[in-house]
């Protein structure tokens, strides 16, 4: 399994984030913090998405490429910018003081190996952790090859070949 690599990406990825930072007051976070590891014939991913409602988390695969897509929103309504760019605090409506949180959409990519069998990858949702468990495909799966002795080499499994192609003559 690898990652995608985008020469340009991390850059392009940085200038929207801070440019929709800027234009809604609140901070957007940049990508989900992930864990990858391998465990017998099944690889790992978790990623951490604190505060997002299960809801609100999706994951998708299309050919080779895994996307996870989830959107954190705040609890209060900030509310349009009054004169000057100043909160109007009318009634109903939050001031707010701190906004740090990262809040809004955001996804991250991972490109799959051709050996991963995406037909079957599965999806638990944990206290703000999204497990992703995503099998190694069957084909890619290392098998044992049966040695013959005298010519006859053949896979476990099945017998040698006995006889001749064309039967008696």
């Amino acid at each position: 399994m690898s990652m995608q690599f985008e020469p340009f990406g991390s850059s392009r990825r940085e200038l929207d984030r801070l440019s929709s930072q800027l234009l809604s007051g609140t901070r957007v976070p940049l990508t989900m913090p992930m864990d990858v590891w391998r465990e017998g014939e099944t690889y790992h991913v978790e990623l951490d998405l604190p505060g997002v409602d299960a809801d609100n988390v999706d994951v998708r695969v299309e050919r080779n490429t895994l996307t996870v897509s989830a959107q954190r929103r705040a609890e209060f309504d900030p509310g349009q910018p009054g004169p000057g760019g100043r909160q109007d605090s009318g009634p109903g409506q939050a001031q707010v003081v701190v906004a740090e949180r990262p809040q809004g959409s955001f996804s991250r990519q991972l490109v799959l190996g051709e050996g991963l069998d995406t037909d079957n990858v599965r999806a638990e949702y944990t206290n703000g952790v999204l497990h992703l468990i995503i099998p190694v495909a069957q084909a890619a799966q290392p098998r044992r090859i049966q040695v013959g002795q005298g010519g006859q080499v053949g896979q476990v499994g099945q017998p040698p070949a006995t006889g001749s192609a064309g039967g008696p003559g």
